[in-house]
């Protein structure tokens, strides 16, 4: 499995709405194949940045980030509301899902 987490720095005046601005990106990768998840949230010590964190079957991010929606996404939509250029971690790891944390147990 690809997994990835993306840490954007968006500008102030851009944080209410940046999720609305990513929503159709979101929504047409979350049904893309091979997408395992792709879920946003915010840092609770920064409210300007927003955490992606997604995965893929192994052989799905090539076809993801070819996409129109992700072209559109990271090339016209996204730079107007960004500080920055947003920082990624993306690994291959031997996974295919979430694993239950082994310090936690629930009774």
């Amino acid at each position: 499995m690809i997994f990835i987490v993306v840490k954007f720095q968006v500008k102030p005046e851009w944080t209410d709405r940046w999720l609305d601005l990513v929503g159709p990106f979101t929504q047409a990768t979350r049904a893309e194949p091979g997408n395992k998840w792709f879920d946003w949230s915010r840092s609770v010590d920064d409210p300007n940045e927003f955490v992606l964190v997604e995965a893929f079957e192994d052989d799905a991010a090539g076809p993801h980030v070819n996409s129109d929606h992700f072209k559109k996404a990271t090339q016209e939509e996204m730079p107007q509301a960004l500080v920055s250029t947003p920082k990624i971690i993306s690994h291959t790891i031997d996974a295919d899902d979430w694993s239950a944390m082994g310090e936690i147990t629930i009774n």
